[in-house]
This record gives C-alpha cells, sequence and structure tokens, in this order.
C-alpha cells in the first residue's frame, strides 16, 4: 500500500500551525479595522490623515456644510444601541439554549451508556470482531464531552462575529465618506475576522479533542472517531437555535419596519422616525452573521466528523497511519492558508475606484480560492495520502488510489462554485430573471409573487444536478468516505465564504447607520451599492451552506447504516417506505411553523409601529423620538418563544423514530428529509433574494428600465416591497434553517446509532 510522503510529526505540527495562523491573520485583519476611529475628534477618522488624504479631499460632508463631528457622533451612537441590542438578545437566547445543551447531554450519556449496560468492560469492535475494544461507557462520556466542545465553539463562533460586525458596521458608514473603495476594504477585512476566526478555531479545537482523546482510547481508532461525532451534534445543534430564532428576530423587525414604514407611510428605509429601525439592524447581525456563522462551523464540524469516522474503519485507522487518517483536516488547514492569499486580492492587491467594481471583485474571490484550492488540494493529497489504499464501502473494503480521492475533493470544491455562481445569476439583479421580476411589478404584487416563485422553482435545477455529479463521482471512487471528502472540498474554502457573506449585512448595516445619522444622499447611494452586492454574496454564500448540507447529510447518512448494521436500504420494505414518506414531509412542517412564527412576530410588529405613528405627536414630522426598545422587545420575546418547537421538531425525530419504529425506518426518514429539504432550501432562499434585489433594481433607478418602474413610492415599487416581505422569511429564516434540519438529523441519528440498533423498533418488535 505504500506510505504518505509527510511524515506523522508533520501533521502534527502542519495543523496547529495553519490554525493558529488562521487565527493571527483574523486579528490583524481586526486591528487594522480599528484603525478607523468612531470618535467625535476632529480629523480622527482616517488612519491616513496625511497631507495625500488632506480633508478637502476625503470628506464630502465639509463641502455640503454638515457638522462633521455632529455626524461622527451620531454613528457611535447608532452604532452603540446595534451592538447593545444583540448582545442582549444572543445572552437571552444562549441562556435557554444553555438548559438544553445541558439536557440533551445527560441524554447521550444515558442512551449511549445503556447500550452495554453501564458496563466497564471492554467489548468486541463493531467492526472488527476478533480485537476488542474500550467499553460503550467511554463513548458514552466522550460522545458527551465532545458534544458539549462542539456546542460551545459553535457559540463562541457565532458570538465572535456578531460582535465584530456590530464593531465594523459604523466604520464601514464613516469610510463610505472617502470613497466606495475604502469602505468596501472595511466591510471585506471585518467578514474576513469572522471567517478565519471561525474556520481556525473549529480545526484547533477539533484537532486538540483528537489528540486528548488519544490519551484514553490509544490503539483504538474506532471508538475514538466514533465518540469525537459527538462534535459536529453540538455545533449543528446549536445552530439549529441560532438560525431560526436569529431569523425570526431579524424578519419579524424587517416586515414590521417595510410595510408600516414604506408601504404605507411612505418613508425612506432605515428612516430614524420608524420605530422598528434599530430591531431590524440589530436582527441583521443576531440572524444573518451569528446565524449563519454557527451553520457553517456545525457543516465543516459535521463533515470532518463523518470523514474521520468512515477512515477510521478503512485502512488509515486499521494500520494507525495519523497522516493519512488527519486528511480531512489537512485539507481544511490548506484552506485556511488558500483564504488567507485570496484575501490579499480583495484588500490590498486589486482596489476598488467604482461600484461597479464591487460585485466583479467578490465574485473573483470564489474564483481565485477555488482555483488555488484545487493546487492545494493535489498538494495534499500527493504529500499526505500513499499512492493506494482501501475505504470501507458497506462491509467490504475498497481499493482506491490516492489521485481518486482528489478527483472526489476537487468535484465537491467545484460543484459548490458552480452552486455559487447559478444562485448569482437567478438573485443577482445584473441579470434577467430578477429584471423579469422587478418588470412585473407593472401590474401589481401578484404577478410579482407568481415570478418570484417560479424563478425560485427554476433555480433548483442546476444546483440539483452539481450536486448529484458531485455525488456520483465521489461515491464511484470512493463510496461515502469520497462523498464525505466532497463536502470537505466544498467548505475547504469556508473562511473566503463566511467573509463574502457578513460582508453582506455589514454594508446593510452600515446603510442604515448613514440614514439613521443624517448623512448625505451621495454617501447612502455608496452604501446601497455596498449593500445590493451583499445581497448576492449572501445568496451565494447561502448556497454553498445548502449545497455543502446535503453532501454532509448523506455522508452521515452513510455512516448511520454502516454504524446501524443496516445491509441494504430497501425502498420497497414498508418500514423504509413509510419513513421516507414522512421524512419528506418533515421539512414542509418545519417551514410552516418558522414561517408562521414571522408571521405572528411580524403582525404584532406592525400593530406596535402603528400605535406609534399614531399615538406620539410629531413623530412624522421628526420633533419626536419614537420607541425603540418596544419594538426590539417584541422581536426578542417572539423569537425566544417561538425557536423551541421547531428546534424539538428536529431534534425529536430522530429519537423518536429510532426507538418506535428501529433503524430501518430512521434510514428512510434521513433519505426523506434530505430529498425534499434540499429543494426546498434552494427554492425559498433564492426566491427570497431576487424579491429582495428586484425591489433594489427599482430603487436605485441605474438604468433606463428601473427608471419607469420607480421612484421610490410608486405602483410598481409598492408591489416590490410586498415581494420583498414575502421572500423575507423564506430567505432568512425557513431556507437556510432547512440545510440545518437535514444535517442535524444525520448527524444525531449517528451519534445514537449504537442505541438505536441494540434497543430500537419497540413497535414492530410487539407486533
Amino acid at each position: 500500500m505504500g506510505s504518505a510522503l509527510l511524515p506523522d510529526l508533520g501533521t502534527e505540527i502542519a495543523i496547529p500551525v495553519c490554525a493558529v495562523i488562521g487565527i493571527v491573520f483574523s486579528l490583524f485583519q481586526w486591528y487594522l479595522v480599528s484603525r478607523v476611529k468612531v470618535s467625535s475628534e476632529r480629523g480622527a477618522t482616517s488612519p491616513s490623515n496625511s497631507n495625500k488624504n488632506g480633508y478637502g479631499d476625503y470628506l464630502i460632508e465639509e463641502e455640503e456644510g454638515i457638522n462633521d463631528q455632529n455626524v461622527v457622533a451620531k454613528c457611535a451612537d447608532i452604532q452603540n444601541a446595534i451592538s447593545e441590542g444583540a448582545t442582549s438578545f444572543l445572552f437571552t437566547e444562549y441562556q435557554y439554549v444553555g438548559i438544553f445543551m445541558i439536557a440533551f447531554a445527560i441524554l447521550i450519556f444515558l442512551f449511549l451508556g445503556s447500550v452495554e449496560g453501564f458496563s466497564t468492560k471492554s467489548q468486541p469492535c463493531t467492526y472488527n470482531k476478533e480485537n476488542m475494544c474500550k467499553p460503550a461507557l467511554a463513548t458514552a462520556i466522550f460522545s458527551t464531552i465532545s458534544f458539549l466542545l462542539g456546542a460551545v465553539t459553535s457559540v463562541i463562533s457565532g458570538f465572535l462575529g456578531m460582535k465584530i460586525a456590530t464593531y465594523a458596521n459604523a466604520r464601514t458608514t464613516l469610510e463610505a465618506r472617502k470613497g466606495v473603495g475604502k469602505a468596501f476594504i472595511v466591510a471585506f477585512r471585518s467578514g474576513a475576522v469572522m471567517g478565519f476566526l471561525l474556520a481556525a478555531n473549529g480545526l484547533l479545537v477539533l484537532y486538540i479533542a483528537i489528540n486528548l482523546f488519544k490519551l484514553y482510547y490509544g490503539d483504538d481508532w474506532e471508538g475514538l472517531f466514533e465518540a469525537i461525532t459527538g462534535y459536529g451534534l453540538g455545533g449543528s445543534s446549536m445552530a439549529l437555535f441560532g438560525r431560526v430564532g436569529g431569523g425570526i428576530y431579524t424578519k419579524a423587525a424587517d416586515v414590521g419596519a417595510d410595510l408600516v414604514g414604506k408601504v404605507e407611510r411612505n418613508i425612506p428605509e432605515d428612516d430614524p422616525r420608524n420605530p422598528a429601525v434599530i430591531a431590524d439592524n440589530v436582527g441583521d447581525n443576531v440572524g444573518d452573521i451569528a446565524g449563519m456563522g454557527s451553520d457553517l462551523f456545525g457543516s465543516y464540524a459535521e463533515s470532518s466528523c463523518a470523514a474521520l469516522v468512515v477512515a477510521s474503519i478503512s485502512s488509515f485507522g486499521i494500520d494507525h497511519d495519523l497522516t493519512s487518517m488527519c486528511y480531512p483536516l489537512l485539507i481544511s488547514s490548506m484552506g485556511i492558508l488558500v483564504c488567507l492569499i485570496t484575501t490579499l486580492f480583495a484588500t490590498d492587491i486589486f482596489e476598488i475606484k467604482a461600484v461597479k467594481e464591487i460585485e466583479p471583485s467578490l465574485k473573483n474571490q470564489l474564483i481565485i480560492s477555488t482555483a488555488l484550492m484545487t493546487v492545494g488540494i493535489a498538494i495534499v493529497t500527493w504529500t499526505c495520502l500513499p499512492s493506494s489504499f482501501t475505504i470501507f464501502n458497506f462491509g467490504t473494503q475498497k481499493v482506491v488510489k490516492n489521485w481518486q480521492l482528489f478527483l472526489c475533493v476537487a468535484v465537491g470544491l467545484w460543484a459548490g462554485l458552480i452552486i455559487g455562481f447559478v444562485t448569482e445569476y437567478y438573485t443577482s439583479n445584473a441579470y434577467s430573471p430578477v429584471q423579469d421580476v422587478a418588470d412585473s411589478c407593472r401590474t401589481g404584487a401578484a404577478t410579482n409573487v407568481i415570478f418570484g416563485l417560479a424563478l425560485g422553482y427554476k433555480s433548483v435545477i442546476i444546483p440539483i444536478f452539481a450536486i448529484a455529479i458531485a455525488i456520483f463521482v465521489s461515491f464511484s471512487f470512493a463510496a461515502m468516505y469520497g462523498i464525505a471528502v466532497a463536502a470537505l472540498g466544498m467548505l475547504s474554502t469556508i473562511a473566503t465564504g463566511l467573509a463574502i457573506d457578513a460582508y453582506g449585512p455589514i454594508s446593510d448595516n452600515a446603510g442604515g447607520i448613514a440614514e439613521m445619522a443624517g448623512m448625505s444622499h451621495r454617501i447612502r447611494e455608496r452604501t446601497d451599492a455596498l449593500d445590493a452586492a451583499g445581497n448576492t454574496t449572501a445568496a451565494i454564500g447561502k448556497g454553498f451552506a445548502i449545497g455543502s448540507a446535503a453532501l454532509v447529510s448523506l455522508a452521515l447518512f452513510g455512516a448511520f447504516v454502516s454504524r446501524a448494521a443496516i445491509s441494504t436500504v430497501d425502498v420497497l420494505t414498508p418500514q423504509v417506505f413509510i419513513g421516507l414518506i414522512v421524512g419528506a414531509m418533515l421539512p414542509y412542517w418545519f417551514s410552516a411553523m418558522t414561517m408562521k412564527s414571522v408571521g405572528s412576530a411580524a403582525l404584532k410588529m406592525v400593530e406596535e409601529v402603528r400605535r406609534q405613528f399614531n399615538t406620539i405627536p410629531g413623530l412624522m414630522e421628526g420633533h419626536a423620538k419614537p420607541d425603540y426598545a418596544t419594538c426590539v422587545k417584541i422581536s426578542t420575546d417572539a423569537s425566544i418563544k417561538e425557536m423551541i418547537p421547531p428546534g424539538a421538531l428536529v431534534m425529536l425525530t430522530p429519537l423518536i423514530v429510532g426507538i418506535f419504529f428501529g433503524v430501518e425506518t430512521l434510514s428512510g426518514v434521513l433519505a426523506g428529509a434530505l430529498v425534499s429539504g434540499v429543494q426546498i432550501a434552494i427554492s425559498a432562499s433564492n426566491t427570497g433574494g431576487a424579491w429582495d434585489n428586484a425591489k433594489k433594481y427599482i430603487e436605485a433607478g441605474a438604468s433606463e428600465h428601473a427608471r419607469t418602474l420607480g421612484p421610490k413610492g410608486s405602483e410598481p415599487h409598492k408591489a416590490a416591497v410586498i415581494g420583498d416581505t414575502i421572500g423575507d422569511p423564506l430567505k432568512d429564516t425557513s431556507g437556510p434553517s432547512l440545510n440545518i434540519l437535514i444535517k442535524l438529523m444525520a448527524v444525531e441519528s449517528l451519534v445514537f446509532a449504537p442505541f438505536f440498533a441494540t434497543h430500537g423498533g419497540i413497535l414492530f418488535k410487539i407486533f
């Protein structure tokens, strides 16, 4: 079989070093952002106050006679309000989530410990009965520890992301006075801080956990990596609550602010007179940033765990070949280095001079990172894998060559890029699909809704083919391990993907702050241009998250089927078929819950905003201040209350099905949820993104066609706002949460597989 070129010591050094480089780079980016001062010292708004950047050159405000100190102080106040709102919401959310976390950890311990009746004796290994492995009680204890580790890392990832975003929003606004290029760099660097921190932390914590667990497990790698799967479960269960809770928060505020402010009162978006405006801006941070961070961390943790579990029962694990075993972690390490180089292209090598360069620059990030990563994967594959090896394939060992594994990772990576670009085509207002949706607003909101729904359904076609091809190629070459590393390939450029994704909400907030601080029209135009590009990139990010979730879920499904000792999943048996049809229904049930939650919270918000406009004298004239705190409270209370039922649905389904109906039915449920969930998630995200950008297309009036539909306040514009409002919960609550549903049910089934295989299927045993 041969051995890898890289010695084990090299692996033990390379992984933590790459993770530390990622953390150091993110701190350096944070330092560069922090040099933009948000204080009212005169002239302290630029890190480069040299003569070449003299006053007349960079402050539009000075020409227009607006007092500079006043504007900076206002920006600082608004930033504080947004930051405080986001922090207090996340703390409240984490208190509830913390209780769940402890309860679920106890459940994992009890269920897995009871497999062998809490015995402390060694037992025959699951896949190799001649060898003796550590007791089931050890798996229970270590799975619980890794679950808590994953959960805490996920929460920290989301929280740090939110902190960085609220730190950068006002700085982006202030830099917009010097030009769109300066503002872009601040927003993008802040996104990079989050991306690199998350990728590096996820890798480092996982690597440390494996090494600590190894002190106990020694040569029992099968037991070790089975226990590590809890890390992925912890990451995704926190992400579910973050995504659903944050999504309900942000969209309740957004819908309330838009319907009363824009449609009824005809005031601009983010107008300080609108009572829901602070809640809306807080929502961008807790939903799009904290939720997205936890979500992608979950995907990353799960794909690593799925690959490691399969590898531990393949020749890598049997021969105790550490370098080959750590191949998934080495790919992620290479990803950090590749993304670091890619980031420099956006911030240091090519400077943005005009608005039209923003979107191409962000798209180039994806292309450059994918091209460089392909080379990176080749280097890792040829140095870290033997020329041929065997991979576990449902009871048999399949011989695989290293170049086949390279193709598995590369096909995942490029499928991600294709999904990203197709998403961009369907959601960017530079292309005909969104322009057609905008055009349909001429005849009112109904035609807008019909066109938008059709666009969403149509946008599913190419991504599904891309995922299907990736699955076929990777499974043909390396069975389930191939699919797991294909998912890792798609997520290998996670640092760049997250930087692009976090950039959107930061720009959105920057625009809101510019409007609330009463900055000039020209500055608002610049932040709007940043925001429009950010909307499209957010849709691309969601495309990546959904595509990788499909592959991750399938890899986990394969690991579950192996662990539960199911030889074949036969759709013609009634146990499997009922599971399949029920599983396909779950994403609809889940979407219904989340949509209704947003609707009922938005209803309260609309009533409150109307009440304030009707009862506070002088509010419309701008003489009185609205009561922002009440709106923030409505969003907080609604999201905390409403995130529990959808979360319970996802977390309890595998347990109930596994215990009462057994592993065969559960395998059907997982397959059904995966197949229907991916379709709904892609169409919901793209429909919402298209409606949002159709509205922005009309508002910007950048082309002759757009000007015939505008200006703001016209009938077509009002129809576009209604479409955007319907799309909000689709693209920011239901759609993104569905990818967590399909991953989380699969990883939970894998963690509990030993229990289900031993004690599951109570009902079928009775009858």
